[in-house]
């Protein structure tokens, strides 16, 4: 494991943990370990994804080995257990309540990625005291190419934080996240990891637990090439970037001395970014916040062939409540004025998703044709996947086959 160290001539059964996660190209790059070890830091490798590195003697707390093999994202994700009277989704997983939803506010719903419903609420819940903060992610403002953890305590940082990034970044390396009276909004897989460990490392109710759909994190790498075919070199210095955002889908645009440069949605996730996901994401069993209280998503509209259309227009979000805490939390928000709803079905949302719904269809083909290829994915109890993929066999086989081809080529 690159950085690792040994403490009195003996590694650590957390670095050990840690080695095999990496080892194996499991690593999300959450953060999780940040928080079980002093020492650790996360930090970009050359492939340009945040990865744990052991930067002195290892110091981890008390059962950190076990607390990392109960809730690294790298070992294992749990399918969580389904509150009373919530409504079951094979693909999308099960909710107390789906909306279409946006923000009152039209500044919020313009700068936010879609309706600006996650930042409305991160706006309402630390000015209305429901939170003290909100743990997430934002653009470094002094290195605009890169993102940070940060901790959302006033409406302009939460405007600041608003719009999708795209980049690495491990939203739990940042001590907010354990602070009392704090929320946390963060990646699906960031959310899984507290969620399983929050017993272990917060005293009291854990945070409210934001998330959202995605699609996967790409390399660092990928927002640099996409800067350098803008005409952007990578030793220029950028004043601002955003990768979505004012605007629905909103465009990739950065600031370079006197000028902008911008690429649609299709040219910079579809072409540039999205292709750089790392390999973890690719087998992402919830990539939808299944563990989260409260969870959105681009609310699409879609083309006669049910697939998305990235046309540009007033945003619009999905929010789904996971739990009983979120649907209260979302409810007293519309009543607040904060946001606004309109009824959606799953079923509608599933189809304005596929990415998302064909990811989770086919994963444990997926998974099957990584082993078979030699390489050992996370484990994912509870998921009913084997079901899944037997609702198309001819599909799961080319998906079986093609990952298999694949992990095998990247292994040469």
């Amino acid at each position: 494991m690159t950085g690792s160290t040994t403490t009195g001539g003996a590694t650590t059964g957390l670095e050990r943990a840690v080695a095999d996660v990496l080892e194996r190209d499991a690593c999300s790059g959450c953060g999780l370990c940040s928080r079980l070890d002093r020492s650790v830091r996360m930090e970009l490798d050359a492939q340009g994804y945040a990865r744990p590195v052991f930067s002195g003697p290892s110091e981890p707390i008390p059962d950190a080995e076990a607390i990392f093999r109960r809730g690294c994202p790298g070992v294992v994700v749990k399918a969580p257990t389904a509150p009373r009277g919530a409504t079951p989704h094979a693909l999308l997983g099960a909710h107390l309540g789906v909306w279409n939803a946006w923000a009152t506010d039209p500044e919020i719903r313009h700068t936010g990625s879609s309706g600006g419903a996650l930042t409305a609420l991160h706006t309402w819940l630390v000015e209305s005291g429901r939170a003290a903060r909100v743990a997430g992610a934002a653009v470094d403002a002094g290195a605009p190419r890169r993102t940070v953890p940060v901790s959302i305590m006033t409406r302009e940082q939460a405007l600041s934080a608003a719009g999708s990034r795209y980049a690495p970044v491990a939203a739990l390396d940042n001590d907010d996240v354990l602070a009392p009276g704090s929320a946390v909004c963060a990646k699906p897989c960031e959310i899984s990891a507290l969620r399983q460990t929050a017993a272990d490392l917060i005293e009291g109710e854990p945070p409210l637990m934001l998330s959202f759909f995605c699609a996967g994190t790409p390399s660092q790498h990928a927002t640099d090439a996409l800067l350098s075919e803008l005409g952007v070199g990578r030793h220029a210095e950028v004043r601002a970037l955003r990768y979505r955002g004012r605007g629905w889908p909103g465009r990739f645009t950065a600031t370079s001395g006197d000028r902008e440069v911008s690429a649609d949605y299709d040219e910079s996730w579809g072409r540039t970014l999205g292709p750089t996901t790392q390999w973890r994401c690719k087998v992402c069993v919830d990539a939808v916040g299944e563990a989260a209280d409260i969870v959105s998503a681009d609310s699409w509209e879609s083309d006669e062939h049910g697939y998305p259309t990235f046309v540009d227009g007033a945003g619009v979000s999905a929010l789904i409540a996971r739990t009983e805490r979120g649907r209260r939390t979302i409810l007293e928000a519309e009543a607040a004025g904060v946001i606004e709803l309109a009824p959606l079905s799953m079923d509608r949302l599933a189809a304005a998703q596929p990415l998302q719904t064909e990811r989770r269809r086919f994963l444990r083909a997926r998974l099957l044709g990584s082993m078979l290829a030699g390489r050992r994915p996370p484990r994912y109890p509870g998921y009913a996947l084997l079901r899944l993929s037997a609702t198309a066999p001819r599909m799961a086989a080319r998906v079986l086959r093609g990952t298999f081809r694949r992990v095998r080529r990247a292994a040469r």
